[in-house]
């Protein structure tokens, strides 16, 4: 072993099979969690706008997003896209302290695109939120919002006697 160490001109020593150990026995056991603690969170509605400059993009995205959620089992809502996109427009001096009338005008224009998906389990929502934002193409923004169902409160339940 010397010899191949010189041979290979390691400055540390190298250990090859006497560093393996059995960890097992040093960690403390850890017991199962059991399936059935905590119920699965059901979700009603998941709405996402997308927001971007190039409408193609935006409809190969939501292209995607839905082939994804097809995979997965998830009951796709409706998908819309207004006709017009938001126009930001600002008005700049060419020249900072003479030629009033010299100015240039730039314009952004952000397009959306609407999806909606229905009758979620929290598990299957948080994958393929975290599937679709890792996908995320380069200027897209993405907003997520969704809508959980709750049982009804005890004292709700159960109509008063008195009326």
């Amino acid at each position: 072993m010397f010899q191949l160490m010189k041979t290979l001109r390691l400055t540390q020593p190298v250990r090859f099979c006497s560093a393996l150990s059995n960890t097992s026995a040093t960690t403390p056991s850890v017991p199962p969690v059991a399936a059935a603690a905590e119920p699965d969170q059901l979700y009603s509605k998941l709405e996402i706008e997308l927001r971007g400059v190039d409408p193609a993009v935006l409809k190969s995205y939501t292209w995607f997003a839905t082939t994804a959620a097809e995979h997965l089992g998830i009951e796709l809502g409706n998908c819309w896209s207004p006709r017009k996109a938001h126009h930001e427009r600002m008005t700049l001096l060419k020249s900072v302290h003479i030629y009033k009338k010299h100015r240039v005008q730039y314009e952004i224009r952000t397009h959306f695109r609407y999806m909606n998906f229905h009758k979620l389990t929290g598990s299957t929502l948080d994958t393929f939120l975290e599937y679709i934002e890792r996908n995320l193409p380069e200027g897209v923004a993405l907003q997520a919002s969704k809508t959980e169902l709750q049982q009804i409160p005890e004292h709700l339940r159960q109509p008063p006697d008195q009326v």
